[in-house]
């Protein structure tokens, strides 16, 4: 899980932080409404967690944004210490779909964040496209206008999260850390595993659709965006 954590109390932020990190999860911080909205929309999460109270604006904004602006549904739990029903009106107004109120134990946290995650997951479109693309992520096959594409285990993985962060790119370090978890391979296993999904995706058609993005991973890109 890839949680993007948009909080100004840096203590409270650091215990966070390192609590989610214990489990494994990948943990993006932001100190500020600005920095979040701009992470949120930028980046691939799999749950966001919203302060109310921030230096330069709210987390109701902030979330109201990230709704309105996001090209998928992210899952957003907010956290504050207002606890009466109209705060919590507001916040589910804005588009919230949880709300903790401070001070919360940690691992209840942790429990809401992945209840959210699994709700996500349900509602995902089983057979998704992108462009020329077409993925079935419960046959586990994918197609290229209209012709099927012999992709391994691994590469598939890659692609299915590619799928899913269009148009935004992946990063090597998720890439990795949701195909091998805690123990990735001593040798550069993900690069292998790119070119064979790039032999399969790209090779035999007009252009190219898998794109390296320099420092960072890679990402989707359709004819028109290669054409640019």
């Amino acid at each position: 899980m890839k949680v993007l954590l948009i909080e100004d109390n840096e203590v409270l932020a650091r215990q966070i932080v390192e609590f989610m990190e214990e489990q494994t999860m990948i943990v993006d911080h932001a100190m500020n409404a600005h920095q979040g909205t701009t992470l949120a929309l930028s980046e691939t999460y799999d749950v966001i967690i919203v302060d109310v109270m921030l230096p330069d604006g709210n987390g109701f904004d902030v979330t109201h944004t990230i709704k309105q602006q996001s090209r998928t549904h992210l899952p957003v739990l907010m956290l504050t210490a207002r606890d009466a029903i109209a705060d919590k009106t507001e916040g589910f107004a804005a588009g919230a779909d949880d709300y903790l109120t401070k001070p919360f134990d940690l691992h209840e946290l942790l429990l809401r964040c992945q209840s959210l995650c699994r709700r996500h997951q349900l509602y995902q479109p089983k057979v998704a496209r992108v462009g020329e693309l077409t993925l079935d992520t419960v046959a586990k096959t994918a197609s290229r206008v209209e012709q099927p594409l012999q992709l391994g285990q691994i590469p598939f993985q890659i692609l299915e999260l590619l799928v899913a962060a269009y148009p935004q790119p992946v990063s090597r370090a998720l890439l990795i850390h949701k195909i091998w978890g805690d123990t990735p391979p001593d040798t550069d296993a993900l690069k292998s595993h790119v070119y064979q999904l790039r032999q399969a995706l790209d090779k035999n058609f007009a252009y190219p659709m898998l794109k390296t993005v320099t420092n960072l991973g890679y990402r989707l890109e359709l004819a028109t965006a290669h054409e640019q």
